[in-house]
């Protein structure tokens, strides 16, 4: 399991990908994922397309991101899902505070 961010080159983008499980144990991960700067970041995409699993604690850790990056103005898209995941987040009514983009059919 494994959280890695890359920054764009013009420091608006922030993308956070997650592998594994995205539960509590990825907290301290995920929390220094977006908080490497204090820069005014833009955008923040998450990559979902390694995760595997998805729990109440990831949820809560999205929230925490989407305060810090301007409440309802916040611009977070949650990418690359799997469909256990985007039932959680469906269920969840993730998809009024957060872009979903779902993953290309192969």
């Amino acid at each position: 399991m494994a959280i890695i961010a890359k920054t764009s080159g013009d420091g608006r983008l922030v993308r956070i990908s997650i592998s594994g499980r995205f539960d509590f144990s990825q907290h301290a991960g995920f929390r220094n994922a977006y908080t490497i700067e204090d820069a005014p970041y833009r955008r923040y995409e998450i990559d979902l397309s390694n995760a595997l699993y998805m729990d109440s604690s990831a949820l809560g850790m999205l929230l925490v991101l989407r305060e810090r990056a301007g409440g309802d103005k916040a611009d977070i898209t949650l990418i690359g899902f799997n469909d256990d995941i985007e039932q959680i987040l469906s269920v969840s009514r993730f998809d009024n505070l957060f872009k979903l983009k779902r993953p290309q059919a192969a």
